[in-house]
């Protein structure tokens, strides 16, 4: 079987799966089931075409990989076919533990579990599956590789996954503002003392892609309507967990029955097996078809919340650059508890608040450092003659508060 495949992307256009393992794995299950989860979660909410998936934007990023060692080599730097193969394979499979929605249900599903560990997991799985085939990939992916630089082209401020999730955003919700030009960024890369740099000349580029990412947060990422949708859904989950932890039972596919029932934690995964292999099964299709259950469901909080989102019916939701003041949520309380058949415990689901926070760039973490023309080594804020720059390392925090202003709620 020929398994050097070309692919069509809408973004790049073609791109070649380099050999059969790389081709292997993106057969498999784990990933496979990356097709049926969504980039940007709730955002087609906003950009009725932020539609693409994980599956997407993983094989893009393998792509770039490709072209990023290319770029390296081109260069006089020795990089062996096997770390080129690791390297594609660390970060095909970077996104691996993501769960539904993505980001979104992150803390409801699973209790306080990033998708990385999990990632790093079925990575380990993959490595016995696959006879350690897997080794190098995962020393990569984890840090524990001596040639640090490929860590950061895995995982850092300026890595593989941000110049493909910016252009491939940027491209399905057509919000122009998020291109970030990577075609030349990536001919800009090098490696200096063991770490990614930048040439000095490419430092307007990464100006161009800081300002980018940090548009990019506030138009879509962080969008409000996404917030609020997002806020929902989570509400609906707390809503189904509660009611089946109580004895009341609610629609819902084998592998979500396992995480609504039980509260399950990092140690969990590592200890029992069945919540890896429910972990694998679950996606966006779980919690889209039992919302579609829920909103028949006898609990008016439930069906009322899934209604309103099938419906988009969304929260009413409010930005504030203050944390509510007490006096506006006391005064939202009360008018929610003047609606027909609102009781004190539901105004709990109606009314949420809560913040959310935007740093394109943060200063001492990983830094994007700037190769000088006279071989000196700064950070990007130093070598920037913009003052934008500086600002965009200050973390901004704003705060939200949302409530359902039209309660639609079955009584």
């Amino acid at each position: 079987m020929n398994k050097k495949k070309v692919i069509n992307d809408p973004v790049y256009g073609f791109i070649t799966i380099p050999n059969e393992l790389l081709f292997d794995l993106i057969e498999h299950p784990y990933f496979q089931r990356l097709r049926r989860i969504r980039q940007l979660g709730m955002a087609e909410y906003v950009y009725p075409g932020a539609l693409h998936t994980r599956f997407h934007h993983a094989l893009g990023a393998m792509h770039l990989m490709g072209e990023v060692i290319a770029s390296l080599r081109s260069k006089g730097h020795e990089i062996s076919d096997a770390e080129c193969q690791a390297a594609q394979i660390a970060i095909l499979l970077h996104d691996v533990g993501h769960g539904p929605f993505s980001h979104v249900l992150e803390d409801t599903l699973l209790h306080h579990v990033p998708h990385e560990q999990i990632s790093l997991l079925l990575m380990q799985d993959l490595n016995r599956q696959f006879d350690g085939r897997l080794d190098l990939a995962i020393q990569m992916f984890s840090g524990q590789y001596e040639r640090k630089f490929f860590h950061q082209l895995i995982s850092s401020q300026l890595d593989i996954d941000r110049l493909d999730y910016l252009n491939r955003d940027c491209f399905f919700t057509g919000v122009s503002e998020g291109s970030i030009g990577s075609e030349r960024i990536i001919k800009m890369l090098d490696i200096f003392d063991n770490q990614l740099v930048v040439e000095q000349k490419g430092v307007y580029s990464i100006e161009n892609f800081l300002t980018a990412r940090r548009l990019m947060y506030w138009q879509v990422y962080l969008h409000k309507t996404s917030i609020c949708a997002e806020t929902m859904l989570v509400q609906t989950i707390r809503r189904a967990r509660e009611l089946q932890q109580q004895g009341q039972p609610v629609y819902t596919t084998p592998a979500l029955e396992l995480f609504l029932e039980n509260e399950v934690r990092f140690d969990d995964f590592r200890d029992e097996a069945r919540y890896l292999t429910a972990f694998t099964q679950l996606d966006d299709y779980d919690l889209w078809a039992a919302i579609k259950q829920w909103m028949y469901h006898p609990d008016k909080i439930l069906s009322g919340i899934s209604r309103m989102l099938l419906e988009r019916k969304l929260f009413k939701i409010v930005f504030s650059n203050h944390p509510i003041e007490t006096s506006v949520l006391a005064l939202l309380r009360r008018e929610l508890r003047g609606k027909p058949g609102v009781t004190d415990a539901d105004v709990n689901y109606l009314l949420v608040e809560g913040s959310t926070t935007n740093a394109a760039y943060v200063s001492n973490r990983q830094n994007i450092c700037i190769l000088t023309k006279d071989r000196r080594v700064i950070d990007i804020a130093e070598a920037s003659d913009l003052p934008t720059i500086q600002a965009l390392s200050k973390i901004v925090r704003k705060y939200y508060v949302c409530w359902a202003k039209n309660v639609y709620l079955p009584l």
